[in-house]
């Protein structure tokens, strides 16, 4: 049990966590830890607390119940949180878990324990009722068989879909196994698939200002299709320029391919495929691209560690599309969308983490200047902070931590003294007094 005098949505964040990764549990508000009943809490407070607390939590916790109890002394309000069979965290990153009547933090070692003792892709192996594998599309199948017969240069066995998890042992399909191989699998799964919509300006409007676009499409099928499908339909709409190098002419895209089709590759791979009634959305503007995916970040990954970290919501399916060859390196991805965009000229990518949504927006504003080398060592850190350098003049090292919580003060220090090696930054002041300006 946590004891809360008070319906305060930070303590109810850090309670949900806990408990949801740990064995569930019972928080009462409006009582001290020694048994004295505050009195004054009312049940609409603390529900308003808590929905405040859930928005905090990635991704959201669910709790099996609200309940208002009434004593001599006032009332007390019960939240039952059971345990969860995912990984939670906190927006700012921490991952904690309930040890005697305290939330203790965990390390990066410990998180991936807990990670590996958690269901997260449970749903993904669930069978999907009235699905056959006679629903399966042979074409696919055979085509799978070869790019997996490329990557691993042996005998593939008879007993594939299984051992990849895409059907269970006695030959029923999976979610996996659908959403791979089913000739439409949106016959079971309706929330599978991508929008794609072309907008002509830089607002969700059609020409004339109102509410409406320039090209719509829903593109369906097993998850492979899906992707080739989406690329063929942004790289029809994506602007080519051209670039003169010594007496060559070269084609510049509007965006760059492996940025384009990373973001996509991502959405398709790591979305929550639980929510039902959204769809993957890809949204072309004017001035940028929108890959939009159902569900936060999965696990412990948050803004500040996405290109340090890495954890898979789906990994049956992750696996299936590396297999294929739409993931070349397991795990190197958004480093290298970021550096294909800076090389290009580009701002970095923009990623927006919310409770039920991804989403990375990628800007064809070129800058036409030559770009410095440093630019391209630079980490998602440090193009944090000379953005917010630019929009503020400097920063210190406590601005920083605030920029980046969940790393380690000596980390981001290093940083710092990184780009002023480079000649990026000029140190000012010493000690307490410290702040660094753009050289």
């Amino acid at each position: 049990m946590e004891f809360l005098p008070e319906p305060e949505p930070d303590s109810l964040a850090e309670a949900l966590i806990a408990f949801a990764n740990t064995d569930g549990g019972t928080i009462l508000v409006g009582i001290t830890p020694s048994g004295e009943v505050t009195g004054g809490v009312f049940l609409e407070d603390v529900e308003g607390a808590l929905r405040a607390a859930e928005r905090r939590c990635r991704p959201p916790v669910v709790t099996a119940g609200i309940e208002q109890v009434d004593t001599e002394q006032g009332v007390i309000v019960a939240i039952r949180v059971p345990r969860s069979t995912e990984l939670h965290s906190l927006d700012d990153g921490r991952v904690l878990i309930r040890a005697g009547a305290e939330n203790r933090p965990l390390g990066g070692e410990e998180i991936r324990q807990l990670a590996s003792t958690k269901s997260t892709g449970d749903f993904e192996a669930e069978v999907v009722p009235g699905a056959s594998v006679d629903d399966f599309d042979d074409s696919v199948i055979e085509e799978y068989i070869e790019k997996l017969k490329e990557r691993s240069r042996r005998p593939i066995g008879g007993e594939l879909l299984r051992e990849g998890g895409f059907v269970t042992d006695d030959g029923r399909p999976t979610v996996a196994g659908v959403l791979l191989f089913a000739r439409n699998p949106r016959i079971w799964l309706p929330q599978s698939g991508v929008v794609f919509v072309r907008f002509p300006g830089t607002e969700p409007r059609a020409e004339n200002g109102l509410a409406g676009y320039g090209r719509r499409e829903e593109i369906e099928g097993p998850l492979a299709r899906v992707i080739e499908k989406t690329w063929e339909l942004i790289w029809g709409e994506m602007g080519v320029g051209a670039v003169v190098r010594g007496l060559e002419r070269e084609e510049k895209p509007e965006y760059p391919p492996f940025a384009v089709r990373e973001a996509l590759v991502n959405a398709v791979s790591h979305r929550d495929y639980r929510i039902k009634g959204r769809r993957i959305e890809v949204r072309m503007y004017s001035d940028r691209l929108e890959v939009i995916s159902p569900g936060g970040l999965p696990g412990y990954i948050t803004i500040d560690n996405i290109v340090d970290e890495h954890f898979s919501r789906n990994p049956r399916i992750v696996g299936g599309l590396f297999q294929w060859g739409y993931i070349e390196e397991l795990g190197l991805g958004i480093d290298r969308m970021i550096e294909e965009m800076v090389q290009d000229g580009h701002p970095p990518p923009k990623f927006d983490a919310r409770p039920y949504s991804f989403t990375v927006t990628l800007y064809n504003a070129r800058d036409r200047t030559p770009t410095p080398q440093w630019v391209h060592t630079m980490n998602q850190r440090q193009l944090k902070a000379i953005q917010y350098i630019r929009e503020n003049g400097s920063i210190t090292n406590r601005e920083y931590r605030r920029l980046c919580p969940g790393v380690s003060a000596e980390t981001l220090r290093l940083d710092l003294a990184d780009l002023v090696k480079k000649g990026v930054l000029l140190k000012i002041g010493a000690k307490k007094g410290t702040y660094y300006i753009l050289k």
